[in-house]
Parts: C-alpha cells; structure tokens; sequence
C-alpha cells in the first residue's frame, strides 16, 4: 500500500470527488471516501464515481464505515471506527479480497487489532484537526514510537510537512492527509517533499 494516504474531505473549493482527483493526480494511489452526515444514496453514488476514478490511476479506493457500500462498488476494502461494527462481523460480510482498516487511539487498540487481524491501523490524531469531531486525547510524536507492530500504522491527525520527517522515524509506515494537499499551494512537490522521507513501497 501506499505511505501517503488521502482522506476524503470538502470545503468551499472542493467536492468529495474533486479532493480526491487532485490526491490522485499528485501521485496518491490509496484513497479513502469518508463522508459523514450524508445520505446513503449520496454516498453511493459518489462511491461509485470515484471507484472509477480509482481505477484510472490503479488506485486502491478505500470506504469508510460503510461495508455495504465497499461490497456493492468493488472498493479495494472498508475503514471502521472503534465504535462501528466489530471487525469479525464486517470480514464476514466482505469479499475476500477486500481490507478491513481500523481507527486506533491508544496501544490497547493496537493489541484488540492485532487480535482482530486488522489488515491496517489508523493511528491518531497526532494533533488537533477540524476535519472530525469528537476527537480522542491527543497523541503527539511520543504516541507513535515503541509501537511493535507486523501490520501497517498509518498515522493520523493535523499532520504537517514539517511533522513528516519525525513520523518517517518512528514505527509508523505512513501518514494518512487530508487538508494538508487541499490547502496547498503545490500539492505536487508537497507530496513529492513527504516521499523523500516516506519511501514508497510498491505491492
């Protein structure tokens, strides 16, 4: 999987698609959609329209919290939360082939997924950010050193350039954005600047 994951998001210049297209054409090749506080029929019709997007650039397309709608599209896999459905129930409900990710906060979740036999792990927030609510206490760069950990961390969380290189130190595998491209003014050489610390590793 890719070190450089985007996250979906929107503001007064971009839509959901429109986010991702610019991800994509910076170099991106793992996406998430995360729409929250919208309808089903909204999301799935996006869904789908990225999907195609995805398949443009051999992307991997990512869904979050919706098993349903990762199944129905053919997404790459689903995202959940800890407080969605347990990861048994949503590996019964998926493809085979289709990664389940899990958002964490603490060590004790990265144990549960483990147990759980998460695919990937979503580690965060490394630092406030407005685009989620309810936020757990923050992690900081201590939260991500000593994680032992055999399957990917990805951390999570106001991620900044200049945050990258200490991350790229620590145990985590790469670091998941979302405003940071969206609000850049060249987010080509941002992304370009992030893989000279997080070395792209090819499946």
């Amino acid at each position: 999987m890719d070190r450089i994951y985007f996250i979906t998001h929107k503001n007064e210049k971009y839509s959901y698609i429109d986010s991702a297209k610019l991800a994509l054409d910076c170099g991106i090749r793992l996406i998430q959609l995360r729409m929250k506080q919208t309808s089903e029929i909204e999301m799935l019709k996006t869904a789908c329209q990225l999907k195609k997007e995805c398949e443009k650039y051999k992307a991997k397309l990512i869904i979050n919290d919706n098993s349903e709608i990762a199944i129905e599209v053919g997404a790459n896999g689903v995202h959940i939360g800890q407080n969605d459905e347990p990861i048994s129930i949503v590996r019964n409900k998926i493809k085979e082939n289709q990664i389940i990710g899990l958002t964490c906060n603490t060590k004790e979740h990265i144990q549960q997924a483990l147990e759980q036999k998460a695919d990937y792990i979503g580690l965060g927030p490394y630092r406030f950010t407005n685009t989620k609510q309810n936020l757990s206490p923050i992690l900081g760069i201590e939260g991500y050193k000593n994680l032992n950990c055999d399957i990917p961390i990805y951390a999570i969380g106001g991620i900044r350039l200049e945050d990258a290189e200490k991350l790229a130190q620590t145990s985590v595998y790469g670091i998941a954005l979302s405003s940071l491209i969206l609000e850049n003014k060249e987010p080509e050489n941002l992304i370009k600047e992030l893989r000279n610390y997080f070395k792209e590793i090819k499946n």
